[in-house]
């Protein structure tokens, strides 16, 4: 069975833009999906990124624009400026990493609603009581907010060295076998690769 890895954020725009295409991409394949939560902003700095408050104006002028047209594309809801971003990140990674180890629920729909809280329902997912609304929606038990912090923690910087390892340097990106794809813009693309036609 093929398996994809998905380095996904927590706080990325681009991986709530995502939505659930790579899930039925996936399912539609009968491939498996390697979700794999990891620091974005730490990987911008080892991979030759910018944190996108420290990028030239220019830069950060056309990804507002370019946020704003994709989420109309897709007729996703979508805040340019949520209440709370940045924020702390990882609090909802190391529960998403407990829920993968706990099994149960959908990681899928766990990952959109994390993200979709960031960018459209003004939650700050560094709080747990957003993090535990986020699993309960997603399928988990909420609990898993409060359990293994220590394994997600080092899961997560796994993750981020896995990461570097294999070339990713943003969020959403998909690796499938030695093909790379980057942003959710390629989900197209991942399906026309599992189908044989790239």
């Amino acid at each position: 069975m093929t398996q994809i890895d998905y380095y996904f954020a927590t706080l990325s725009p681009y991986c709530y833009l995502a939505g659930e295409r790579l899930e039925a991409v996936a399912e539609k394949h009968g491939a498996t999906i390697n979700y794999k939560p990891f620091d974005l902003i730490t990987a911008f700095g080892r991979t030759g990124g910018t944190p996108p408050k420290d990028r030239h104006i220019s830069r950060i002028e056309y990804r507002a624009q370019a946020l704003v047209r994709e989420a109309k594309k897709l007729d996703m809801p979508f805040n340019l400026k949520p209440a709370h971003w940045p924020t702390n990140g990882a609090p909802a990674a190391y529960a998403f990493i407990a829920a993968q180890n706990a099994g149960g629920g959908d990681l899928g729909k766990l990952a959109q609603v994390i993200t979709r809280k960031v960018w459209v329902e003004e939650a700050d997912i560094a709080q747990d009581d957003v993090v535990r609304a986020c699993l309960t929606e997603a399928g988990f038990d909420p609990s898993l907010a409060d359990s293994g912090m220590l394994v997600g923690a080092e899961t997560y910087a796994r993750n981020l060295e896995q990461a570097i390892e294999a070339g990713v340097f943003g969020a959403p990106f998909y690796i499938i076998g030695d093909q790379k794809f980057w942003g959710q813009d390629k989900i197209e693309d991942v399906d026309l690769y599992l189908a044989g036609k790239l």
